[in-house]
């Protein structure tokens, strides 16, 4: 519901289609139990360098949260 009340004052309706494509990838990530904000960092980051072919591993439905470096040098 608050998303439709938001769409109203789009500026365009391109930037309202660009606002529901960011909250179904929230709820995405929170359908799959993942921190949006974790899943955001990540995919910001290696979206630019990922292949557009395998664009798809990058959905919350089947992301893989990267290994933290500092996790590992503290075990």
């Amino acid at each position: 519901m608050l998303g439709r009340v938001n769409y109203l004052f789009a500026d365009s309706e391109a930037w309202a289609r660009r606002a529901a494509n960011i909250y179904s990838l929230v709820a995405s990530c929170k359908l799959n139990e993942i921190d949006p904000f974790a899943y955001f960092s990540d995919i910001l980051v290696r979206i630019s360098t990922h292949p557009a072919d395998k664009i798809d591993e990058l959905l919350p439905g089947n992301w893989k949260k990267p290994e933290n470096s500092a996790e590992k040098s503290a075990a």
